[in-house]
């Protein structure tokens, strides 16, 4: 894998692989001084005398020694274990027993497990960049490459367990989502640690020939965007809106297009969006086990209200309603995470994703949300999704959750939570939903929020919600 994401840079070896960029300046590092550090850190943690296949976990941000750790543990054959800075102490130690990592490589402040594992501090880590490149492992495609983290959608994250071929099906993703160019400069507003931003971010980019470009934390995006000549810009939907409300937002001749991932993209964004700058927003739907495999793109444009296609390649099938890949898909992961090794749950041939879909005649998928997101309402599933599109064009809301609640027992009622500088009159809001959606979709009631529960990489928790809004209500 790491062989593959740096061969093509290796063809113009002083072309900038990585700019970092800050208001006043920026990080530059060439693909020859990327690939020197990532094979003199795989010849110090080779040294190390770890065994072959053992997990590295990593604490670190965003700095380049996310992705040289990341790389270089690939090419000396161990299985880098990304994980968010931003987990506690308590959540990484839970994480961490799970997963028995052989080492943890950490950044300085961060919170560490309490697990037995050494712990290789960010200056040793540093020091290693300057060794003696090193041989990569090879081996086969199928054997395990790196362990990601799950969001914890499901109320627990789970480590999911990836081949070094997953990195190979990720060039579905060139035509069928990016447009991906070698003369591109990719910017992506995420964590390095969410695999959105490791694979559509960096290595993608990389294994083009492309430039990477990262933005430091609290520097200005869109100023930066428009000044480092961005051609593709990546980020979730909360992003774009921030962006939007900043109404710092102008035309950008460099820029291409936009993409979006993580969670639902609404209408109002793309075309605020669109209106703002003069470019498009291709939109795709993933998840950890398996990247992305249903997206619009340059070349085939999503239609209205759809989210997008199969990628070419994809093993992609719709199950009563349910979106289900099929074992053979090269981008499938190997399994969660077992005491034995990856267990991968399948029905039949196919593991099923969760995500409810609607597919039309022509194969264009129109996403209606996770399964266990569906609300019932008097008997009829509703997707949160529809009734928060509908609530999104309300002038006075910037935010807008929507999920069903427990008003008593047995008793479920679809509930809307949304953000605004004042809190909106009911009555109002029932006439617009009223205008807009069929009475069993309508919310029986609106909640006022300073802000909406989102994770670490900016998903929307619904369950979040669900759980404090119940919690409140039991202790009125």
């Amino acid at each position: 894998m790491a062989a593959y994401v740096l061969a093509a840079g290796a063809q113009s070896p002083d072309k900038i692989a990585l700019e970092i960029l800050r208001a006043s300046g920026a990080e530059r590092w060439s693909f020859a001084r990327l690939e020197a550090a990532v094979r003199g850190t795989g010849t110090g943690l080779a040294a190390l005398g770890l065994p072959p296949g053992a997990r590295v976990l990593l604490r670190l941000g965003n700095s380049v020694d996310f992705p040289v750790a990341f790389l270089g543990a690939i090419a000396a054959g161990l299985v880098p274990v990304p994980s968010s800075t931003a987990l506690t102490g308590p959540e990484i130690t839970v994480m961490a027993h799970g997963l028995a990592p052989d080492l943890v490589i950490a950044g300085d402040g961060v919170a560490l497990p309490d697990h037995p594992a050494p712990v290789l501090t960010l200056a040793r880590l540093r020091a290693l960049r300057d060794l003696p490149p090193c041989a990569y492992d090879m081996g086969a495609p199928d054997r395990p490459g790196y362990i990601v983290f799950t969001s914890g959608s499901g109320g627990t994250p789970r480590a999911v367990v990836h081949a070094h071929r997953a990195v190979w099906a990720r060039r579905m993703m060139w035509d069928g989502w990016y447009g991906l160019r070698r003369d591109d400069r990719m910017l992506h507003a995420g964590a390095f640690n969410w695999t959105y931003t490791l694979g559509t971010g960096l290595m993608d980019p990389w294994a083009i020939g492309a430039t990477a470009l990262v933005v430091a934390p609290d520097a200005p995006l869109a100023l930066l965007m428009r000044r480092h000549d961005a051609t593709i810009f990546a980020a979730v939907p909360g992003v774009y809106r921030q962006l939007l409300k900043g109404g710092k937002l102008r035309q950008m001749p460099r820029l291409r297009h936009g993409l979006s991932a993580g969670e639902k993209l609404s209408g109002t964004t793309r075309t605020a969006w669109a209106d703002a700058t003069g470019t498009t927003i291709y939109e795709a739907l993933g998840m950890s086990e398996c990247s992305t495999y249903i997206s619009g793109s340059p070349t085939r444009p999503a239609p209205e209200g759809a989210l997008g296609y199969p990628q070419d390649g994809r093993r992609i099938s719709v199950q009563d309603g349910i979106l289900a890949i099929h074992r053979d898909d090269p981008g499938l992961m190997l399994g969660y995470l077992g005491p034995d090794g990856p267990e991968l749950p399948l029905q039949g041939d196919w593991f099923v994703t969760g995500d409810r879909v609607a597919q039309a005649e022509d194969g264009a998928i129109t996403y209606m949300g996770r399964d266990d997101d569906m609300m019932n309402a008097g008997g009829f599933r509703v997707s949160p999704l529809e009734v928060e599109r509908a609530l999104a064009e309300h002038p006075g809301i910037d935010d807008i959750a929507v999920t069903d609640v427990e008003i008593r027992p047995g008793v479920r009622i679809i509930a809307a939570f949304y953000t605004a500088p004042d809190a909106l009159e009911d009555a109002a809001l029932d006439a617009f939903a009223a205008a807009r959606l069929a009475r069993y979709k309508q919310p029986r009631l609106y909640h006022h929020l300073p802000s909406l529960p989102r994770g670490a990489n900016g998903k929307l928790s619904r369950r979040a919600l669900r759980a404090q809004f119940e919690a409140d209500h039991d202790n009125a």
